[in-house]
């Protein structure tokens, strides 16, 4: 059946239709960089990795920009408290994000743009808005008038005045509504700034990802994801400000994972209820919080207990240790095919077909992982008793092979499978190696000795590493 979707702003389930045939275009919002992350901020990646992986598998070419919001009142208030700068304090949790992440078998999104990088991107947006006349300058800020948008509420589904009532707004008694949001923020003592129209100043949190999305997927993209707590006014202001530029829809469908709950409260900083990635990691490998993860489906809520982490540890390991046999049992070579099959070789190649299209019905059904999984691990039972009663020759042999294609296949796509042991240690690794580069790079430069430093630089931009020089030092970010 065709892929169904969930779509928030509909509130119903849609047939996906891509907006170019074979391509799939997703936005999800990235991490404010000033502390570690924790599981609850871990989800809306893990969740989105699976969503692409598989578009994949349905012949997709996708393309998945993320945002890192790389200047922030937090990540201000995390440099004063430790006495650096606010770069150096992104460039920081940026690393740690990439850390963790690569231990949970996520993969890299084809773009991360940060807002530091698109200041003049963001500048002719607001300027295009005030032209317009759906923003407003007041004493060097710039703010989005939400009455000039006769459709703000539509993702929410509420009107305006019910979103009044019960929101917590930015109080300025010279706004032209109490809802009004900032686009751009004047300078204060000490902060980062950049020149503007307006004067100096920084943009503010929504217009970021309106601008970051519409460069690099376009109006019209398919996918932008999120946390629910970003439906509103997050996504809310985002589709505001981007519809009312562009004049067209800004994107199409719109998906938000639950909350991860802990205490019974969502797992957040402020609240102080957060167990960190990397605190998890410590104790268990990160496919057996993916597994845990996973065993949910997307849009509900999920409790998050530790001591709830050796029964996911349990159920990834049955499905590695069946990687693990079967490419003991079979090596890397392929099985002759028989000139002849049995009743039971044909009934578990039958049965093969049939977990696949049970494994499609369930990510079809709005991307039910929870099902999914399931359907592997009958497909693991099924292997794990034919590899069990007999020799593995010959059209065992053939047939277990079919098999592993068909299990390694599906639980590629949840991510369970073809799992290489030491992530986290490998992604530490290679940072540290990067980090003695960079030293390496900067020992050459104060010998004057440009034509190495250059060198290196360059060579690194061929593997994907962007060096830059700043007045805070080296910095080094992935493309």
């Amino acid at each position: 059946m065709p892929l169904q979707v969930f779509n928030t702003l509909t509130r119903r389930k849609e047939e996906f239709q891509p907006r170019e045939p074979g391509k799939v275009s997703i936005y999800v919002c990235g991490v404010t960089p000033y502390n570690f992350c924790h599981v609850g901020n871990a989800r809306p990646y893990l969740v989105w990795d699976v969503f692409r992986r598989y578009f994949a598998y349905k012949g997709y070419s996708v393309r998945y920009v993320q945002n890192f919001t790389d200047v922030d009142d937090k990540i201000i208030n995390k440099a004063r408290e430790e006495g650096t700068g606010a770069l150096a304090v992104a460039d920081r949790y940026i690393k740690a994000y990439f850390a963790d992440m690569d231990a949970l078998g996520i993969q890299r999104a084809d773009v991360y743009p940060r807002v530091t990088d698109h200041i003049p991107d963001i500048i002719r947006v607001v300027a295009g808005l005030v032209k317009s006349g759906h923003a407003y300058v007041l004493d060097g800020d710039v703010y989005y008038s939400v009455e000039s948008f006769q459709e703000y509420g539509k993702l929410s589904g509420r009107s305006l005045e019910e979103l009044n009532a019960g929101a917590r707004v930015e109080v300025n008694e010279k706004k032209h509504h109490p809802m009004d949001f900032a686009l751009w923020k004047a300078a204060k003592e000490g902060e980062p700034a950049w020149d503007s129209p307006w004067g100096p100043g920084r943009p503010g949190w929504h217009i970021e990802c309106s601008v970051m999305a519409l460069k690099y997927l376009g109006a019209g993209f398919d996918f932008h994801g999120g946390g629910s707590d970003l439906i509103f006014p997050h996504h809310e202001n985002e589709i505001a400000q981007s519809e009312a530029y562009t004049g067209s829809t800004f994107a199409r469908y719109w998906v938000h994972n639950g909350f991860v709950n802990m205490g019974g409260e969502k797992m957040a900083k402020s609240v102080g209820n957060v167990v960190r990635v990397r605190d998890v990691l410590e104790r268990f490998p990160g496919a057996a919080l993916r597994y845990y993860m996973l065993s949910t489906h997307y849009r509900s809520p999920i409790d998050f207990s530790l001591e709830e982490m050796p029964a996911a540890q349990r159920g990834w390991e049955r499905l590695h240790h069946l990687e693990e046999n079967l490419a003991r049992v079979l090596g890397a070579g392929a099985p002759a095919v028989p000139a002849q099959l049995s009743a039971d070789a044909r009934a578990l190649l039958a049965k093969l077909d049939r977990y696949r299209r049970d494994f499609e019905a369930a990510m079809d059904d709005d991307f039910n992982t929870a099902q999914a999984l399931a359907t592997l691990f009958d497909l693991a039972r099924d292997l794990n008793a034919y590899l069990a009663a007999g020799e593995v020759s010959g059209e065992r042999a053939y047939v277990l092979a079919q098999g592993r294609e068909v299990f390694l296949t599906l639980g590629g796509v949840l991510g369970l499978t073809g799992l290489k042991a030491g992530a986290q240690e490998n992604a530490a690794l290679l940072e540290g190696l990067i980090e003695l580069v960079a030293e390496l790079r900067q020992e050459a430069r104060r010998r004057k000795d440009f034509a190495t430093a250059d060198r290196v630089r360059d060579r690194l931009a061929e593997l994907g590493v962007i060096l830059e020089d700043t007045a805070q030092g080296p910095r080094w970010r992935f493309k």
